[in-house]
């Protein structure tokens, strides 16, 4: 098991994750089509080249998806009760096929649980970063993380 258990975690931790992953045509397009997004931008080449990106853009909640999983393996892996939630999403840059997308996290809150003394939940903030160093994606997730001596 690679992730942490609540107690194990202080403000202020910061994670590169190992993992990599460069977008390919062929996850664009499955994860386009399995979720029924219709949006050209991601599935039309020539209207993606009219477009002011020039060529297809990669389904942003791919993106969202990709960052989280990247940070999967080091955070919750084995120790996560449930997700709580994603809040402040953003994506301050396209990503296009052929991007080599890794993420990077940060522990920005820590709080007791209410109503489960086993656990607590731990607020993380995830960054994914292209080949350029630039982020792509950012977002905050809580999640309910179990006790190591629980």
């Amino acid at each position: 098991m690679a992730g942490k258990y609540f107690d194990e975690w202080q403000i202020g931790d910061t994670l590169a994750h190992d993992i990599r992953r460069t977008v390919t045509e062929t996850d664009n397009l499955l994860f386009t089509t399995m979720t029924h997004n219709p949006q050209p931008l991601h599935l039309d080449i020539e209207a993606a080249k009219a477009s002011e990106f020039g060529q297809i853009l990669v389904n942003g909640t791919f993106t969202f998806s990709l960052m989280v999983g990247l940070s999967v393996g080091d955070t919750t892996l084995g120790t996560l009760v449930a997700n709580l939630g994603y809040d402040k999403l953003v994506m301050p840059k396209p990503v296009f096929i052929g991007d080599t997308l890794r993420a990077e996290s940060e522990v920005i809150g820590l709080k007791e649980s209410k109503s489960r003394p086993n656990a607590g939940i731990v607020t993380f903030l995830h960054r994914a970063i292209n080949q350029q160093g630039e982020i792509v994606c950012q977002c905050e997730r809580s999640a309910l993380i179990k006790k190591k001596d629980a």
